[in-house]
């Protein structure tokens, strides 16, 4: 129970950003008042038995926002000839959708027909950074679910390997600001990354340097050691930073270090302003945690779904 109180205190401390129309704090207040309660027993069981949940959660709702809106286009199975966006390139390390599934199924036996899987799903993310000691929202809810999921689409998602206008490109199409590209990849202090993801700052960089010379030298030696450029173990890879189960501003102190993984990463440094917010959130973890927290509320308002799924897997 101290988790549920824990949540309710920590709304009163953060100020809410403008939720537009279309979602409510208070949606399912009549319909279904239980469903934060519901979703986070879930999400927090999960986590017990595996503490990679939360960094999965985290990345499944970006992942599903950046495509399509915030519609759990993310979840759906292939079928047929269609592959899903979930079997896209850049989603095939996506993990932990059974803890959404069993999150749902546990709403729908309390309120049956009522809440969208795209609205658990940003409630799991909620919960994923709560739980990794990271700040509370209350998360603004009436989203609905997507019945379109291409893999094809995938490649619109923002890459590793980005430089700071193709990021700056990627967010700004979202209605999404460079304060909001500097909170958000803040995210990157959760989980796991594999080699392919920056492998192209330890190998080959450019014409003159095998190594990305933005890199700490000895930072870069301990990855090519990890990620060899031949016989390279499967699945090898590090993880985003020293404290891969806290949600932290640690990524943010390490990109100042030259010890960041992705080109995406590093790039934050080739502007003033986004420099200047880096140094910002790597001093304070308050002013980034409220960055971080208006900008997930931004970020998850994006929604283009059409109907509350029964199964997150399959359209109705």
């Amino acid at each position: 129970m101290a988790i549920m109180v824990s949540f309710l205190c920590l709304v009163l401390m953060f100020s809410l950003v403008s939720i537009g129309d279309s979602l409510s704090l208070n949606y399912y207040e009549k319909t279904c008042p239980h469903v934060d309660f519901i979703v986070a027993k879930a999400v927090k069981e999960a986590t017990s038995k595996d503490k990679t949940v939360p960094a999965a959660l985290l990345r499944m709702h970006f992942h599903d926002c950046f495509i399509r809106g915030c519609d759990a286009s993310v979840l759906l199975n292939s079928k047929g000839k269609n592959q899903a966006e979930k079997d896209g390139p850049p989603n095939i390390s996506l993990h932990a959708f059974y803890v959404i599934d069993n999150a749902k199924k546990a709403v729908e036996a309390s309120c049956p027909g009522v809440v969208s899987c795209a609205d658990i799903l940003a409630l799991a993310a909620r919960d994923a950074v709560f739980l990794s000691g990271g700040p509370g929202w209350d998360v603004p809810k009436g989203r609905k679910d997507g019945r379109t999921s291409k893999a094809s689409e995938s490649i619109q998602l923002p890459a590793p390997t980005f430089n700071i206008s193709q990021l700056k490109q990627s967010f700004s199409q979202r209605g999404l600001s460079m304060e909001d590209l500097v909170a958000l990849s803040g995210g990157h202090t959760l989980g796991f990354s594999h080699c392919s993801s920056f492998r192209n700052r330890i190998h080959n960089f450019d014409a003159k340097h095998d190594v990305d010379p933005s890199m700490n030298p000895s930072f870069a030696a301990k990855l090519k050691s990890i990620c060899p450029l031949k016989n390279q173990p499967k699945n090898a890879g590090t993880t985003m930073d020293p404290s891969p189960t806290t949600f932290d501003n640690t990524y943010y102190k390490l990109i100042l270090q030259g010890k960041s993984l992705f080109s995406s990463d590093q790039a934050l440094l080739t502007t003033p302003k986004t420099k200047n917010l880096v140094s910002e959130f790597a001093t304070s973890k308050d002013a980034f945690y409220k960055a971080f927290v208006k900008s997930m509320i931004k970020m998850s308002n994006i929604n283009g779904g059409q109907e509350i799924r029964k199964d997150c897997r399959v359209v109705n």
